[in-house]
């Protein structure tokens, strides 16, 4: 009995699957503006990663961060806008992988082992940043990042 994994196929030693719903939110997100940041999470009923979170354009880092499980790891994409040296307008899209120290092992273990193939689906990520605790992701290191 064969079953799809979600995009791309796949295979359990890769990781979970991942949902289309999950590829076309990240590209409204590039493309069209229409987020700020999506957070995501992995079902481990459907056996792939879905959306669980989008935020508006309006939405500040700070609601994106407040938004993120303290116990629990997640997936996060977050377009960043800043202003060069040069006074120019640019946006940088940030992959977060959150894994608060505080977390289960079975949620960290599972999160580790799906993130490159998950990472791979979302075309245009800029930056990665892999996060145990907040002070690893703060706006500051997005700055320093993108600068």
């Amino acid at each position: 009995m064969a079953f799809r994994m979600g995009v791309g196929g796949g295979n359990t030693s890769s990781g979970m699957g991942v949902a289309e719903q999950s590829v076309s939110t990240f590209q409204e997100l590039q493309r069209k503006k229409v987020y700020r940041y999506v957070i995501f999470k992995i079902d481990e009923k459907k056996k792939e990663v879905v959306v669980e979170k989008t935020g508006g354009p309006s939405e500040s880092y700070d609601d994106f961060t407040a938004s993120l499980p303290e116990n629990d790891c997640r997936y996060a994409v977050f377009d960043f806008d800043f202003v060069t040296a040069e006074n120019c307008q640019k946006s940088k899209i940030f992959f977060i992988a959150w894994s608060p120290s505080v977390a289960r092992i079975r949620p960290k273990m599972l999160y580790a082992t799906s993130k490159d193939r998950f990472r791979r689906e979302l075309q245009g990520i800029h930056y990665e940043i892999q996060a145990t605790d907040p002070t690893e992701m703060e706006l500051e290191v997005l700055q320093e990042r993108a600068n």
